[in-house]
């Protein structure tokens, strides 16, 4: 077994990507992935001592992210004011 998922596209993609791997897939540093992991946001697992994220745990966080802005675009353009607290899982919005 390669550790690597086909994908429809005939490419493969690593099942399990490093704590900086996987900030670097998503364009943000490695102190706040590692918030993000420590909060649940993203969801890890341990081998043995090293801390990995799932290839599925990133693709589920975007879409998190993406319905999420989406949601907050419709109440907003619906002339809702914006939303206290409708960060992530309780985190403050993003500015």
């Amino acid at each position: 077994m390669t550790g690597r998922a086909e994908q429809e596209t005939g490419t493969t993609e690593p099942l399990l990507y490093s704590v900086e791997e996987a900030a670097a897939i998503l364009g943000i540093g490695r102190t706040f992935m590692f918030r993000l992991v420590g909060t649940g946001e993203i969801e890890s697992c341990k081998i043995g001592k090293l801390r990995k994220i799932t290839s599925a745990a990133i693709h589920d966080y975007i879409g998190r992210l993406v319905l999420q802005q989406r949601t907050e675009t419709t109440l907003m353009d619906e002339g809702h004011g914006p939303i206290a607290g409708a960060g992530p899982r309780g985190s403050p919005p993003a500015k």
